[in-house]
């Protein structure tokens, strides 16, 4: 299974929850990986449990939707 990681920001709670209702749309698997913790991105709580003033990454189990996530998740990545 190939696996693509992306950089992302999420330093405000509304960003957070637009993320989460953002990414539940899609039946991927989403992992948010921040130092040794890896939590699943789809688990609010869970991401409230990390630094979000750091860049997380964010890993999407490959998918012939790819592109279209990306493209969702344009406001969150970090360049």
């Amino acid at each position: 299974m190939i696996m693509k990681t992306v950089s992302i920001s999420l330093n405000s709670i509304d960003k957070v929850k637009s993320f989460v209702n953002d990414i539940t749309k899609f039946d991927n698997d989403f992992d948010l990986v921040s130092g040794r913790y890896v939590i699943d991105a789809k688990s609010i709580m869970g991401i409230f449990s990390l630094d979000l003033s750091k860049p997380i990454n964010l890993n999407i189990q490959d998918t012939e939707d790819m592109d279209e996530i990306l493209k969702v998740l344009e406001p969150y990545i970090i360049k």
